[in-house]
């Protein structure tokens, strides 16, 4: 399988500077002269420094300028994927033809070959044929040749035989250049010295200086006035100079012919063949030599020659394209939910056409959808406030512009704030798209579905699960921590979701680069997002969650009430509805309305006021003088030293 070109990633959407110009430099050389420059060439950078970006970049440049070139992006692990299902149907010598014909070869993510040495044996062998015929090899990784772990000796020796090139974290200028350039894409514009505030402070990386955008971006919208250097300062929590807070392209018709060479051979094939026999013998040879040509079985086709004069041969040739234009889609539907089923050769047989669609349908009663938003969760019923209006905010830009404007979209907060409402909010909102496929579950749920993925030998099955959806949502994304097998899987699906601009939204406990066990890829592309953090609820938005809850529950909130309620020294919304819940439940037991009074006594521990007029009852009487055990003499008629309400709280002097 193979990765579209995503058409953002081109030379001129680069920004180039002093630490990036001999990267881009070397991929317009080689794409303007694929195979005779620098072969392979080898680029390397940390994480979000715009590796990918080039890589693209010089297919699409060397696509332009030759578009009849055969061009193919893959990452690593998908080159992986696909060697492993060729081999597994039985088809890895046409596996390894495939890839040596192609022009340019574009390779990502190459340092994921540690510890893979049937790969890196397969690699060596792939880069020596493209280099022998002449065809492109370009590789990016994070780290040089050398510095890859338990790799061949040959490879590195191969590797740096090109042209190895890093690419380094861009400089002052280059900031303020991507700044402006990224800003004028979404239409923000900024008061003179905003942009240049944010280019002072040292990103590691552009995925973080473009998350700190979005952060300037979001503040600016959600408020009066526009944004200016002091506010961003305050915005991105950093004092000027400091650092940040730490932390498929289809196969040729045939080998080393173009698609348009092979339709020039059939026509010439058709001429000749068509001055030697009948018209109708030449029509159905020619859908012989098309159909073998694209790996299709030919054999009702071929029944027609034996004839001595079929009646209805165009009639005949038409069913049998339709019933291969049908085992298309089904190979196309199944290779969505099931890689591994795609390869069955009864989908290249229109001989076989009940047998391939039973086994569509197996594999479709399989693909069970994944989890979906909680539906009790909506977005109205979300309560606004000041606490909440960036994150708010966000979410409604990412419900209207799905996986353009924020991307990922990363919910930071303490427990109990709403983080899960707004996203099963964004969820349900997105859901409600044409043609939408949304995943919403709990980053743990998300982990158990992958072990018992790998339990069931059904991984492939499940990354097609997730890979067929338009926005994937996980809550508590903390929880991968420690996890490295599913941190990669996750890692994949973040570029995949990201090159096909389709939308991602996680929440936290906190923000991002505080968050431990998060390997620094992942940390790096949630930050390259907008960060919006939910803050404890203040006394308006309390006093409105107070309303609606007593509303659900058929409770007339009178003033005092509220007002007791919203005076309360809580947390999070969660533990005001504690609160109120053991309210009620007093006043339930007690067969009492709810009162403020009620809500002090379960509270405070304070009876409520006995009403004007009421006489207190009291206990057997006594002389009125009481022995302390600290000596001396109390008189209840001179102390009041246990009062039923604030307002009796009277001590006087003893005398």
């Amino acid at each position: 399988m193979t990765t579209t070109l995503n058409p953002r990633f081109t030379f001129d959407t680069f920004v180039v500077g002093a630490a990036n110009r001999l990267a881009v430099t070397a991929g317009r050389t080689v794409a303007e002269n694929p195979g005779s420059a620098y072969n392979p060439l080898f680029i390397y950078s940390g994480s979000g420094l715009g590796k990918t970006h080039v890589l693209m970049a010089i297919g699409h440049a060397a696509k332009t300028l030759a578009p009849q070139l055969n061009i193919e992006y893959l990452t690593l692990d998908e080159y992986v994927e696909a060697f492993h299902a060729a081999i597994a149907a039985g088809q890895g010598d046409a596996f390894r033809r495939r890839f040596q014909n192609v022009g340019v070869l574009l390779v990502d993510d190459v340092q994921f070959l540690t510890n893979r040495k049937e790969m890196q044996t397969e690699l060596l062998r792939l880069t020596e044929a493209l280099q022998q015929s002449g065809h492109q090899i370009v590789l990016a990784s994070d780290r040089p040749p050398a510095e890859i772990a338990d790799l061949d000796e040959r490879l590195i020796s191969r590797f740096s035989g090109g042209l190895v090139v890093d690419m380094g974290i861009p400089d002052y200028e280059t900031r303020v250049a991507i700044l402006r350039r990224k800003a004028e894409e979404r239409g923000s514009s900024f008061q003179p010295g905003v942009l240049e505030t944010v280019a002072k402070v040292e990103f590691p990386n552009v995925r973080e200086l473009m998350g700190a955008l979005n952060r300037i971006v979001a503040f600016q919208a959600v408020n009066d006035t526009p944004i200016n250097a002091e506010a961003v300062r305050k915005v991105l929590g950093v004092r000027t100079g400091e650092s940040p807070p730490a932390a498929g392209s289809p196969a040729a018709a045939s080998p080393g012919a173009s698609p348009d060479e092979f339709s020039q051979f059939l026509t010439d094939v058709s001429f000749t063949v068509g001055k030697a026999v009948e018209a109708w013998r030449a029509r159905v040879t020619e859908a012989v030599l098309r159909w073998e040509g694209e790996g299709y079985r030919t054999g009702r086709l071929e029944k027609l020659l034996d004839q001595e004069r079929p009646s209805a041969v165009d009639g005949e040739i038409a069913a049998y394209v339709l019933d291969v234009e049908r085992l298309k889609a089904l190979e196309a539907e199944v290779a969505t939910l099931d890689p591994q089923a795609s390869g069955d050769k009864v989908f290249h047989d229109p001989g076989r056409m009940a047998e391939a669609e039973a086994a569509a349908a197996r594999v479709r009663e399989g693909a069970a959808p994944p989890p979906a938003p909680s539906a009790a969760f909506p977005l109205d019923a979300y309560m606004a406030g000041s606490s909440n209006d960036v994150a708010l905010n966000a979410a409604r830009d990412v419900i209207s512009k799905p996986g353009k404007k924020y991307n990922p979209l990363v919910i930071v907060g303490r427990s109990g704030l709403g983080k899960t409402h707004l996203l099963n909010a964004i969820g349900l909102e997105l859901a409600k798209k044409r043609g939408a496929v949304v995943a919403c579950l709990s980053t743990q749920g998300f982990v158990d579905e992958l072990i018992a993925a790998i339990d069931g030998n059904r991984v492939d099955w499940w990354r097609a699960r997730y890979r067929r959806c338009t926005a994937l949502l996980l809550d508590d994304i903390h929880l991968l921590a420690g996890k490295e097998r599913t941190q990669e899987e996750l890692f994949n699906l973040f570029n995949q979701f990201l090159d096909t601009e389709r939308q991602l939204v996680f929440t936290a406990p906190a923000h991002p680069n505080t968050l431990e066990g998060l390997e620094e890829r992942i940390m790096s592309r949630l930050e390259g997002g907008l960060v919006a953090e939910v803050g404890e609820p203040d006394k308006e938005l309390r006093r409105g969650a107070l309303e609606r809850l007593l509303k659900q529950q058929h409770i007339r909130a009178d003033a005092a009430l509220l007002d007791y309620f919203a005076d309360r020294p809580v947390d999070s919304v969660r533990s005001l509805t504690g609160l109120v819940q053991r309210v009620v439940e007093a006043a339930t037991s007690q067969e009492v309305p709810v009162t403020a009074g009620l809500a002090r006594e379960v509270l405070e521990g304070v009876p409520p006021r006995p009403p004007p007029g009421a006489r207190r009852t009291a206990g057997a009487r006594t002389s009125g003088l009481v022995v302390s055990s600290a000596g001396g003499v109390r008189s209840r008629e001179k102390m009041v030293w246990d009062w039923p309400a604030a307002s009796d709280r009277v001590i006087e002097e003893v005398r």
